[in-house]
């Protein structure tokens, strides 16, 4: 089954793009054998998917962090017992 006739596909318009952006944009979808629109439609789509929570951007950036301290090992903390609250206010 087709996934595009199950569900209406959106249409977008971006206007007042400058010059150099769309000349860029164009040989980057030849580069990649897509035509303008498929290429704009490729990098809003990863866009969405790395900025969403949990995305593959905040996944890399964890990994990032990691590996950077991993060479500085672990540290163990001591955690003090946790102590019965206090008792509510009365009014």
């Amino acid at each position: 089954m087709n996934p595009s006739r199950t569900r209406p596909q959106t249409s977008l318009t971006v206007r007042n793009l400058p010059a150099g952006v769309k000349q860029r944009l164009r040989a980057r979808a030849a580069a990649h054998g897509r035509s303008l629109e498929a290429e704009a439609r490729h990098i809003l789509s990863a866009a969405s998917e790395e900025s969403a929570p949990g995305g593959a951007d905040e996944r890399v950036r964890w990994d990032r962090i990691r590996a950077r301290f991993a060479r500085l090992g672990g540290i163990a903390l001591e955690l003090p017992p946790r102590a019965p609250g206090r008792e509510p206010p009365s009014f």
